[in-house]
């Protein structure tokens, strides 16, 4: 994964309305949440919600799908792993070697 994905993504995450949308979305696994959910569960203005939906989608973290009138957030798992691989594949990389 490229560093500036990386970046978008934890940028985004840094907000704390944003990280709590996605922890809510993550939680709900694979089915995803529905927005009325959603705004129901954080007590945001749905064009407050939307607008932090959008970001988050745009930093490749979760996707929506509408069912009938509603509208589901389903988190991207693969982004998000990509995301804290690329931290962990760098931990102690440059640590030296003891004998």
């Amino acid at each position: 994964m490229e560093i500036e994905a990386v970046a978008k993504a934890l940028k985004e995450l840094g907000h704390p309305t944003r990280l709590a949308i996605f922890q809510k979305v993550v939680r709900a696994g694979f089915q995803g949440i529905a927005v009325g959910q959603l705004q129901e569960h954080l007590a945001v203005p749905g064009s407050t919600l939307s607008h932090h939906i959008s970001s988050l989608a745009s930093a490749g973290l979760l996707t929506q799908r509408r069912e009938g009138r509603t509208l589901y957030c389903v988190a991207e798992f693969e982004q998000l792993e990509s995301v804290i691989g690329f931290l962990q594949d760098e931990c102690c990389l440059d640590e030296e070697k003891q004998p």
